[in-house]
């Protein structure tokens, strides 16, 4: 069984910032693609921004330059570091990971969520 237990959502003002993190527990040989979605109310769930191991990280045009991801492989958690929010940035934010269960079993896991919300 696999778990991801985000954390570090609340409520803050317009420009202010927030750390988003998201760890990942259970029985499993590796994290692999790690992300960061969000979903607002009657809106499609929409990647913010993604990293995989070893690679990259890619980010939703609207959150560049503000929002950047990072991870600690050894403690197989990601962040989500969120700077000058705007009232648009509300959303429930998702944690999003592939996992290597085993030789060539992967599979993609969610997080419960943590709700950001940006006041003006």
């Amino acid at each position: 069984q696999v778990q991801l237990v985000e954390s570090g959502g609340g409520l803050v003002q317009a420009g202010g910032s927030l750390r988003l993190s998201c760890v990942a527990s259970g029985s499993f040989f590796s994290v692999n693609h790690m992300g960061w979605y969000r979903q607002a109310p009657g809106k499609q769930r929409e990647l913010v921004a993604s990293l995989p191991s070893g690679g990259s990280a890619n980010y939703a045009d609207s959150v560049k330059g503000r929002f950047t991801i990072s991870r600690d492989s050894a403690k197989n958690t990601v962040y989500l570091q969120m700077n000058s929010l705007k009232p648009e940035d509300t959303a429930v934010y998702y944690c999003n990971a592939n996992v290597l269960l085993r030789i060539q079993i992967i599979q993609a896991y969610w997080g419960q969520g943590t709700q950001v919300t940006v006041s003006s």
